[in-house]
């Protein structure tokens, strides 16, 4: 009884997410390759990467944002579709996306971007209306991408209501 694999040993999955930059970047850096939770891991490569992206100014952020959104559908699908599967677990891409849409709109504090976190991923799991719906009937990369960013957006309702609630005086305004 050996230690248990953490890395994916699927070749195939391996192939595509070393095979190219754009499986690469799909599979997160390697992050997707997890056996465990490669969303959750995903999100944690995800974090210090916001970091670096919040010391831009706010205009350049969002077009970087917008930009990295963009070409993530892109080199998602094209690995879906290298991988012969409609949306691979092990493609993070889109919770690194989600959470950097977090990142930008609340505040550089790390109780927050931990509330952020958690909230992300436990909408991105849970998949409330319409999220899952949207996911099984949309193909591609936008299917892909799609339901992080609607995960994201829920995550950051949630925040706000929360803050708003509790009268936390740094309320996500």
């Amino acid at each position: 009884m050996g230690m248990p694999r953490l890395i994916e040993q699927d070749p195939a999955v391996r192939r595509v997410a070393l095979g190219s930059a754009g499986g690469f970047l799909a599979f997160g850096f390697g992050a997707g390759l997890s056996r465990y939770a490669p969303g959750t891991v995903g999100t944690v490569v995800a974090v210090p990467i916001a970091v670096l992206l919040k010391q831009l100014p706010p205009s350049l952020f969002w077009i970087l944002w917008v930009a990295l959104t963009a070409a993530g559908v892109w080199f998602c699908e094209t690995a879906s579709r290298h991988l012969g599967r409609k949306d691979p677990g092990g493609i993070v891409w889109d919770e690194m996306v989600g959470f950097w849409l977090l990142a930008g709109i609340l505040p550089f504090d790390p109780a927050w971007w931990l509330a952020g976190f958690l909230a992300f991923r436990l909408f991105d799991i849970a998949k409330p209306w319409p999220i899952r719906g949207l996911e099984r009937r949309l193909e591609g990369g936008w299917g892909i991408m799609l339901d992080d960013l609607l995960a994201a957006l829920y995550a950051l309702a949630a925040l706000a209501l929360l803050s708003r609630a509790l009268s936390w005086p740094w309320a996500i305004t």
